[in-house]
């Protein structure tokens, strides 16, 4: 098993225990269906992704999931109000083009959101820049940046700072040290290699009439 491999293993163990057996869960940017069929095949949920990679969605129906392939916000705005239990954004939210409408629009039509993304301000990642003045390139940031990805790199205090101007609570959170196993609990922002949010939007209250 890869390290990568391995990687992908502990944050679906994280994701799982944070969703309910047999509830509605939406996967954006669900890939090749890794995690969506672990959530069936462990928590029985009822399970669709969706992808813009046509090869990827292709891999999710060979897995017997539900997925479409298309743009993530036009199939989210098909939906009412909190019609899934849970919205998932796991190793998504940093190749976004428009993220804030993205993760507003899952908050909409999810009761919750979970986002999980790798943590651009890890030490290692700020070492690398100073010292090579380089992109970093190792088995999580695999592309050169003329391949651009990740577009968006995102650091756990710019996710949090992202979270309070846009009214959005933090139920639970899960920061991870650098190989991704043992939980960080000093300084995550410079320690922690991953990060996993559980969010739900602040309800406003209703205007006086």
């Amino acid at each position: 098993m890869t390290r990568l491999i391995e990687k992908r293993t502990v944050d679906m163990q994280i994701i799982g225990d944070w969703v309910e057996p047999g509830t509605r869960v939406l996967d954006l940017g669900c890939g090749p269906g890794v995690l969506l069929d672990y959530l069936v095949q462990k928590k029985q949920v009822s399970a669709v992704g969706v992808d813009l990679d046509f090869a990827k969605i292709t891999a999710c129906v060979r897995r017997g999931l539900a997925a479409y392939q298309g743009d993530m916000i036009a199939f989210m705005r098909a939906f009412p109000e909190n019609h899934f239990d849970r919205v998932i954004c796991s190793r998504t939210v940093q190749e976004l083009a428009d993220p804030t409408t993205v993760i507003l629009e899952a908050l909409r039509v999810g009761r919750a959101l979970t986002v999980g993304f790798v943590n651009h301000g890890f030490w290692k990642n700020r070492l690398n820049s100073l010292l090579q003045g380089r992109k970093i390139r190792n088995e999580v940031y695999t592309t050169e940046w003329f391949e651009s990805r990740p577009a968006n790199p995102v650091t756990i205090h710019d996710f949090e700072h992202f979270c309070r101007l846009k009214g959005i609570t933090v139920t639970r959170r899960a920061h991870l040290a650098g190989n991704w196993h043992k939980p960080c609990r000093t300084l995550p922002n410079l320690f922690a290699g991953y990060a996993v949010y559980d969010l739900t939007l602040q309800k406003r209250p209703a205007a006086e009439g």
